[in-house]
């Protein structure tokens, strides 16, 4: 690589990271034609057949063309294990990769934000935003809307062991719920997705292809950023590197990191803005104090039960012979409907540890299928999965550099079941996992617990199982918060404190996690930025 810098050039804006919420800006801020837009990903085109068939998500997971291919640190709540921590590297970013599951989370966690002093993003507040980008299958409500570019869809298959699940769940009080995103979710109900007609549906496809057809936007793959550039406390654009060159590219209004909770942060500490210990330990000098940089990470921990049943289609049997994946391709390619056609989840339950609990603080996925680790091939019998996750983990992380080169990743300690209540939480949830598959409902298919395993019942035992077992359901959050307290790093306006120029657009900025999945909170935060944007210009 050459060390001699090439002039990029002057925009107004350039935003750092092609994905869930950098697609969202370059698509607002490029709607004024004389706004010149720069957007770099580090990543390639989401050109790529499985990034559109949903359940192609598994060939782009753990896959270089689409993911960073990352790990955490040895994790010891999970006994040791060090898991891996997707994160989509391609146009799209997370959407490309992601379940695709259209969740919100729940109306008190935005208001809980703006009781941490965050004026302007509660819960009425943001919906307005939600509202703006959404085209919702049923059109226009109280609380969807329709024509927007965030598609959001019924998904095109039925599973009648799932049916028999929700069924189960009504025994013990766990009613249906019509709409998992009117503020709150309690309750069960199958899973509406990003898609159109069977296909995945990702920011890249709603917002930045649109936007790529007008002249003020230029959009660079294959460029990632190495560090920032300043003149003092002014942020003047960024330094990117592109087929082993390196660029220069200016910003004379602002440059915006959307580079995600893992990479936004990396990015500052790479360019001298952080926690001043972490930065002289690894050779960077430092040019801003931040110490809210790469603190206060967060993310939902799934815990994967795992029952055989009897009498049911699940695909482990479809998927287990060539005449049943023929089966399956012949389907999707027919009708782009079936098992090629799913998300990663299809049925969700929203429910509370205690019932003291104002709102649930539990998710449930439930799966037609199951392995001994994601990624793994399918049990050879009838299963299904039911992956429960802590909504609000009091367990906080870490993100940093682990050196001043920008090849290597971040050290990502999650910290998972580090607090007693999270442990708690942990039991109460494959407890209440084994009482739902207790149901008279469910009988006909004679469930059997395969993990954790029935022998554990002492919370001690199930702690442990679960520290086997469970693994990240890809929500990385916080490591750029938002507040006005001394580990805040972004102001309301997602302006960094003490530095201008500069914002951060990404789930990285949330104080506190949502409580459900985080794709289109990012989406959301992304609409309100750019209307900040806008109006300040």
């Amino acid at each position: 690589m050459t060390d001699a810098r090439k002039l990029d050039g002057d925009y107004d804006y350039v935003i750092v990271g092609a994905g869930t919420a950098g697609c969202v800006l370059a698509n607002r801020l490029t709607e004024d034609p004389k706004t010149r837009v720069l957007l770099l990903e580090a990543g390639g085109s989401d050109n790529y057949h499985w990034v559109h068939i949903p359940v192609g998500y598994l060939y782009c997971i753990g896959n270089p063309r689409t993911d960073w291919m990352m790990k955490t640190a040895p994790e010891p709540g999970l006994n040791g294990r060090s898991l891996v921590y997707p994160r989509g590297k391609v146009l799209g970013g997370c959407t490309s990769v992601n379940g695709m599951i259209y969740m919100r989370g729940q109306a008190a966690d935005y208001d809980h934000w703006r009781q941490l002093g965050n004026t302007g993003w509660g819960w009425d507040d943001v919906l307005p935003y939600f509202l703006k980008s959404e085209d919702h299958h049923a059109g226009d409500s109280d609380m969807h809307s329709s024509g927007g570019e965030w598609k959001v869809s019924k998904q095109r298959l039925q599973w009648d062991i799932l049916k028999a699940v929700q069924e189960g769940a009504k025994e013990f009080g766990i009613l249906p719920r019509a709409d998992f995103n009117d503020g709150r979710n309690e309750g069960t109900g199958f899973f509406e997705v990003n898609q159109q007609n069977g296909v995945r549906w990702n920011t890249a496809k709603g917002f930045l292809r649109p936007a790529m057809k007008r002249p003020n936007l230029r959009v660079l793959t294959h460029a990632e950023t190495e560090t920032l550039l300043f003149d003092g406390k002014q942020v003047t654009g960024v330094r990117y590197v592109r087929k082993g060159t390196r660029y220069d590219a200016f910003a004379g209004a602002e440059v915006f990191l959307a580079a995600g909770a893992i990479n936004s942060p990396k990015i500052l500490e790479l360019s001298g803005v952080g926690r001043g210990d972490v930065l002289a330990e690894h050779g960077i000098a430092l040019h801003h104090e931040s110490p809210g940089v790469g603190e206060n990470l967060q993310d939902h921990l799934q815990i994967r039960t795992v029952f055989k049943v009897q009498n049911a289609k699940t695909l482990n049997t479809m998927a287990n012979s060539l005449v049943g994946k023929a089966k399956i391709a012949l389907q999707y390619g027919l009708t782009q409907s079936g098992p090629m056609s799913m998300a990663p989840s299809q049925f969700g339950m929203f429910t509370k540890s205690n019932p003291d609990l104002a709102t649930p603080d539990l998710e449930y996925h439930v799966q037609p299928l199951s392995t001994d680790k994601l990624g793994d091939p399918l049990h050879p019998f009838p299963a299904i999965t039911v992956s429960v996750c802590n909504l609000r983990p009091e367990s906080i992380g870490t993100c940093h550099v682990q050196g001043a080169d920008t090849k290597v990743q971040p050290h990502i300690r999650l910290n998972y079941l580090s607090t007693d209540n999270d442990k708690q939480v942990a039991a109460k949830s494959v407890r209440q996992a084994r009482m739902i598959m207790t149901a008279k409902a469910l009988k006909p298919y004679q469930p059997e617990e395969i993990l954790p395993g029935p022998a554990m019942e002492s919370e001690e035992d199930l702690v442990k199982g679960v520290g086997d077992i469970a693994t990240t359901i890809f929500h990385p959050v916080g490591t750029c918060k938002m507040g006005s307290d001394a580990s805040a790093v972004v102001g309301t306006d997602l302006r960094v404190h003490g530095l201008d120029g500069l914002r951060v657009v990404d789930a990285s900025i949330m104080p506190k996690i949502v409580s459900g999945n985080t794709a289109s909170p990012v989406v959301m935060i992304a609409e309100k930025a750019a209307d900040m944007i806008r109006k300040r210009a």
